[in-house]
């Protein structure tokens, strides 16, 4: 599997310290953005000791290789066995309309049908991620150094709002037929039913619950991935990392 840490290049290398690059106190006072900012204003001009200058091509293909490193890995990382299910802040649990499902279904006895479910919902997940890298690297491909440029100067979750807006839909396209398919493999379709139908008939229940259980984990699913995008997009801002490719070693290389 990928390092973990290997997404951090591009964007930490960001972080240096901005003193290495040839700028007054003026223009340090005058950029916007914070240091992502100051970092820009700085890569026309040229770095001490050193003959040329990073462009913004350059900032943008560096960003770009260091994206397409750090889907690939948190895909990896969602569609690895347990990917979902032991990760607490992906695991798909019992769609929130039906937690009273699951809560009484326990108290009755059918704890391991429950268990069961659970367990078919988040292997669904995890065979649907195994599709997300090229859809990641498509939207990453075809973002411009207008676009990275603004993620550069953007929120701490800039990164993570961009693959979402170009290519959350596309994800949802993707994963929907797969986790069908894997629900339906995994009996998780039927062991929904059965509880259901088992919740349905007990005395008193007030409220009937059949929520569209693929539309569900399709969601959770798409979510559970932005969880690990947003994860790594915080690890990049806030800490340092090494240059690991030749590209990004060669675009961050003038300090």
């Amino acid at each position: 599997m990928m390092n973990q840490h290997v997404f951090t290049a591009g964007l930490l290398a960001l972080t240096i310290s901005t003193t290495s690059f040839a700028q007054d106190s003026t223009r340090q006072k005058s950029s916007s953005g914070g240091i992502f900012g100051k970092i820009l204003d700085a890569v026309t001009q040229p770095a001490a000791g050193t003959s040329g200058s990073l462009t913004s091509t350059d900032i943008a293909t560096g960003l770009k290789e260091a994206l397409r490193i750090g889907v690939n890995n948190g895909a990896t990382q969602a569609s690895a066995l347990d990917g979902y299910f032991k990760n607490p802040l992906l695991k798909i649990a019992f769609p929130p309309e039906a937690q009273n499902v699951a809560m009484k279904l326990r108290q009755l006895g059918f704890t391991k049908q429950v268990d069961q479910f659970e367990l078919s919902l988040n292997r669904a997940a995890e065979d649907a991620a195994k599709k997300a890298a090229p859809v990641f690297v498509k939207a990453i491909t075809s973002m411009s150094i207008q676009d990275a440029v603004g993620i550069l100067r953007g929120q701490n979750d800039a990164a993570t709002q961009y693959l979402r807006r170009t290519s959350g839909q596309q994800l949802v396209t993707e994963f929907t037929p797969i986790i069908d398919s894997t629900l339906r493999k995994n009996n998780a379709t039927k062991y929904y039913t059965d509880l259901v139908n088992i919740y349905n008939k007990v005395p008193f229940v007030q409220k009937k619950v059949n929520p569209n259980l693929t539309e569900y984990a399709t969601g959770k699913a798409v979510d559970g991935l932005f969880v690990l995008v947003a994860q790594e997009e915080q690890k990049i801002r806030e800490n340092p990392a090494a240059r690991v490719t030749d590209l990004l070693k060669r675009v961050f290389s003038k300090q």
